[in-house]
């Protein structure tokens, strides 16, 4: 199976300015996720999607120089990343370069454990899904059997459940994705989706989790790094 990984990174970021090249540590944040994606050594390419010359030079110095620069209309606030991820797709089609699926690697959560995305290909090789993203446990209060959705002035459980589940030990497992890798087999995407109808999970490390839009964001990341060695 022939895998394309995409470290998406724009030049624009609001919250962080500059966070891509901005130095977390000893390297620039982008360097984190190219680092994980070339010690994993399952892709057949590593690309860096971005708009930006300086965030290109950056990871051109962190052994992966992007094959393109992205252009701008797919760098705004409001672009997607199912539009960068087909940009980056039918950059390689172009050249009659074909991937069976795409692992997307976002820089704004660098922590990943040593050995996460061998795990999370295995898993979704062996579960022939149409993707798999990565996640984390709901806390049972935040559970989406015990969440209520406001519906005319009443509140209405957001599951549709007639009847609250009573217990906590009751309640069903249930997960949110932490943004630190989705992978996706190039014919979902190309009906313009990440999931698909068959979505397979890899739990992330709860330790390392830090999901950088703010400042605040990147002063735990900071902390985070402080404490960990990968």
């Amino acid at each position: 199976m022939k895998i394309l990984a995409i470290i998406p990174a724009r030049g624009g970021s609001k919250g962080v300015p500059r966070k891509n090249v901005r130095l977390l540590g000893n390297k620039p944040l982008i360097e984190y996720s190219i680092d994980a994606a070339v010690e994993a050594n399952v892709f057949e390419n590593i690309v860096v999607s971005t708009d930006d010359e300086e965030i290109a030079i950056a990871a051109e110095i962190a052994g992966c120089k992007p094959p393109f620069i992205r252009p701008p209309e797919l760098a705004q606030d409001d672009s997607t990343s199912i539009s960068v991820v087909l940009h980056a797709i039918n950059f390689f089609e172009q050249q009659n370069i074909f991937f069976d699926a795409v692992c997307l690697l976002q820089p704004t959560s660098p922590f990943r454990q040593k050995g996460f995305i061998n795990e999370a290909m295995n898993v979704f090789k062996e579960t022939n899904s149409d993707s798999l993203i990565s996640v984390l446990p709901v806390p049972h209060e935040y559970n989406p059997h015990w969440v209520f959705e406001e519906l005319n002035g009443t509140l209405k459980i957001s599951t549709g459940d007639e009847i609250i589940i009573p217990r906590r030990q009751e309640l069903p497992k249930a997960y949110h994705r932490d943004g630190s890798l989705y992978i996706t087999k190039t014919e979902i995407l190309k009906k313009e989706s990440f999931f698909g109808k068959k979505i397979s999970y890899i739990e992330s490390n709860k330790e390392l989790y830090v999901n950088i839009d703010t400042l605040e964001d990147w002063e735990k990341a900071e902390k985070l790094l402080e404490k960990i060695s990968l």
